[in-house]
């Protein structure tokens, strides 16, 4: 679908960007990977891969996916009386609740603590629904995360630069400390040996994706606040 929204929207304005359409795949098969495939079905057995499929599914598939700008491309594709009702969906009050920096860093991390920290884990996978249904908010909320701290596509109630760092830095922090927690108190049924690879995974490969992020966000701080050189013309 977002293949063919490039070719609609390339008949209609400017050649949409490659590097964005490139963006999508890569992060709708890093999505996929995590859920279907060899990394998926040894996730049921080993942590660490799991571990693994949730940097995938939580931070990396849903950054590549912002990147792609999905719902610029969305407005662009969409004639004016469909993209205006769209933009209204995008102004709505649970729009502007979901991508608040707060509540979207609540739902991602939050969501993080209370599966591993409680027998959340051990049942997701006694349950075909629970499973699909803690795989979606992961995905979700790494994706809202994402999009509340960088901003991509058209975001109609902005945050200020200092309260998104403010957050950002807090999430960063209850992230590392539930690996290290994860490391010195396995989940249930999950070995020792496991939870301190994993929660190794978890703290380092968090931070290399973060570390995107921090630069995305800081080059837009730097390009949003540098001052304008006005050059004079002689009349």
């Amino acid at each position: 679908m977002y293949i063919l929204a490039v070719a609609v929207s390339n008949k209609k304005h400017k050649k949409w960007p490659i590097y964005r359409t490139v963006c999508w795949i890569l992060g709708v098969l890093f999505a996929v990977v995590s859920v279907a495939g060899p990394l998926a079905i040894r996730a049921h057995t080993d942590f660490t891969a799991h571990m693994f499929g949730h940097l995938l599914l939580g931070m990396l598939a849903p950054l590549l996916m912002a990147l792609a700008a999905p719902m610029t491309l969305i407005l662009r594709t969409l004639n004016v009386p469909q993209a205006r009702k769209f933009s209204k969906l995008l102004k709505s009050w649970p729009s502007q609740m979901l991508t608040n920096p707060v509540i979207a860093s609540l739902l991602n991390v939050g969501g993080l603590w209370i599966l591993y920290t409680t027998n959340l884990y051990s049942l997701m996978h006694q349950s075909t629904l629970l499973h699909l249904i803690i795989h979606f908010h992961v995905f979700a909320a790494g994706y809202l995360f994402t999009i509340s701290m960088i901003y991509i596509d058209p975001i109609f109630h902005r945050t200020s630069f200092i309260f998104r760092a403010i957050i950002f830095v807090a999430a960063l922090a209850g992230h590392g400390i539930l690996s290290k927690f994860i490391y010195a108190n396995p989940p249930n049924g999950v070995p020792a040996d496991q939870a301190e690879t994993g929660g190794m995974v978890m703290y380092y490969g968090g931070d290399i994706i973060d570390v995107f992020i921090i630069f995305i966000l800081c080059l837009q701080w730097f390009r949003s606040t540098r001052p304008r050189i006005k050059i004079a013309i002689n009349q």
